[in-house]
């Protein structure tokens, strides 16, 4: 990965390298022109194309199915999470109203109640963090399955195509300007849907 970004800031000062020239305006710049853009292109034969990762994301179904999965999942761990904070707060209120009303036969089992309720909130606050850090664990899982998914099939596209260098897109964060013709985005789409099984849920 950092190759690739490496390859492409070279490839992107290079770019700007020949806006500039194309702007001085000078009588070097046809000299200049053709200098930077053969140093951008290698050779004649360097095929170069993008793939939008936000646009992929939102139409590869093996994402979104994963995605509606760890939803579910998110849904499930609050409603439990809740459930047992509930039963937390109103055992803590009846202990409370005990205590101020002199409800509890000595102070022993007045200590008693309290270690339970200590126990019973030590207890929630591992389950927590048990099922965040079981939670971040799917996620990074899944996120390796996407990165696996997307590597397995453009090594299969790519024996056809023979693209020598496909660049991934977010936003801005890349690619400042890249002519349509070189995003190839609805063809790997196209491709990963096809080829995948839905998830059982």
């Amino acid at each position: 990965m950092r190759k690739v970004k490496n390859v492409l800031k070279g490839f992107l000062a290079l770019i700007m390298a020949v806006m500039f020239v194309q702007c001085t305006g000078n009588k070097t710049e046809s000299n200049s022109n053709t200098s930077v853009t053969s140093a951008v292109t290698g050779n004649a034969n360097v095929k170069i194309a993008y793939v939008e990762i936000d646009s992929l994301l939102t139409k590869y179904r093996f994402w979104n199915d994963l995605n509606e999965l760890m939803i579910k999942k998110e849904e499930n761990i609050r409603t439990t999470l809740n459930e047992k904070a509930k039963s937390l707060d109103a055992a803590m209120k009846e202990f409370q109203r005990k205590y101020e009303n002199n409800g509890f036969v000595s102070q022993e089992s007045a200590q008693q109640q309290q270690t339970r309720i200590l126990k019973q909130q030590q207890d929630l606050q591992a389950l927590q963090e048990k099922l965040s850090k079981e939670l971040a664990d799917e996620n990074q899982k899944n996120s390796l399955q996407l990165r696996d998914s997307i590597n397995s099939f453009l090594k299969i596209y790519n024996k056809d195509k023979g693209y020598s260098l496909i660049i991934s897109n977010s936003g801005f964060d890349n690619l400042l300007y890249a002519d349509p013709a070189y995003n190839i985005t609805q063809e790997i789409v196209d491709g990963l849907n096809a080829r995948y099984s839905k998830i059982n849920k």
